[in-house]
């Protein structure tokens, strides 16, 4: 397809939730979700940067975002855990 027609597509969807209103309590997981996976990716970034000097590097990926996110710090932990004793 055109991008043009894809944007305008979006552009259209967009205006119609602006009208009609978009359901409110799903809207809020997924913001929360997304705010939870930034989180994550920044603490897997901030260890990656410190974790460097003593050989510890935890790929940044969809699953270790999600769990870094989600379970925080005990998360952080877990996948350095793992990364020191089973990789």
């Amino acid at each position: 397809m055109n991008s043009t027609i894809i944007i305008s597509i979006i552009v259209v969807l967009i205006l119609i939730l602006l009208f009609v209103g978009t359901p409110i309590k799903p809207m809020r997981w997924i913001g929360q979700g997304i705010v939870k996976l930034g989180i994550g990716v920044l603490l897997l970034f901030f260890i990656n940067v410190f974790g460097g000097a003593i050989g510890l590097h935890i790929p940044i990926n969809l699953f270790t975002a999600i769990i870094a996110g989600f379970l925080g710090l005990f998360g952080v932990a877990s996948l350095a855990a793992i990364h020191f004793f089973i990789i």
